[in-house]
């Protein structure tokens, strides 16, 4: 497993600081950043998507998302922020983002959470995120759900499912703010 995580980590980096400041050509359509957008940040996330056993509104028990819990690197490998609850992006300048999902779509590795187009809902500070209107996550590896059946005895517990993404923060456009 560890192997396999540094593989997905050179990989994410290598992508990262071969397209910084360019869209991703790899995207599926109803996962595109609308047109006037601008790419404004990248980010590698690894961690973990926080699933736990409970009762859904059916009252069948089954496994839920609670919440992600990653880091966000850029191209070079340096720490840049955390994602979390909400969803949310915190920056290491301060500055949040929280988003909701727009789109999804299956990854093409069915062992990976799907990839999503979120807009952007709220945001707090005045940093690099502040402008930003979508956020894409992409090239997804892990994070599903755990395979065991959320049963009776395990009521409530938390997993913690391992995963990496790539992250695509949009903003509208210095020609378009300018119109």
């Amino acid at each position: 497993m560890l192997h396999y995580m540094a593989i997905v980590i050179v990989f994410g980096l290598a992508l990262m600081s071969s397209g910084q400041g360019k869209r991703p050509s790899d995207v599926p359509e109803n996962l595109r950043a609308p047109d006037g957008e601008e790419l404004i940040l990248q980010a590698h996330a690894i961690g973990s998507q926080i699933y736990v056993c409970q009762a859904g509104a059916d009252q069948k028990l089954a496994w839920t998302l609670k919440a992600p819990d990653a880091e966000l690197r850029d191209g070079k490998g340096l720490l840049i922020g955390h994602h979390y609850a909400g969803p949310t992006w915190k920056h290491s300048d301060g500055n949040e983002v929280m988003g909701a999902v727009a789109a999804k779509q299956e990854a093409p590795d069915p062992n990976s959470i799907p990839w999503l187009l979120l807009r952007a809902t709220g945001h707090s500070g005045s940093g690099v995120l502040s402008r930003v209107t979508s956020i894409q996550r992409i090239h997804t590896q892990g994070g599903r759900p755990p395979g065991a059946n959320c049963e009776e005895s395990l009521r409530s517990k938390e997993v913690k499912s391992p995963y990496s993404a790539d992250y695509y923060f949009y903003a509208p456009s210095v020609a378009k703010r300018s119109e």
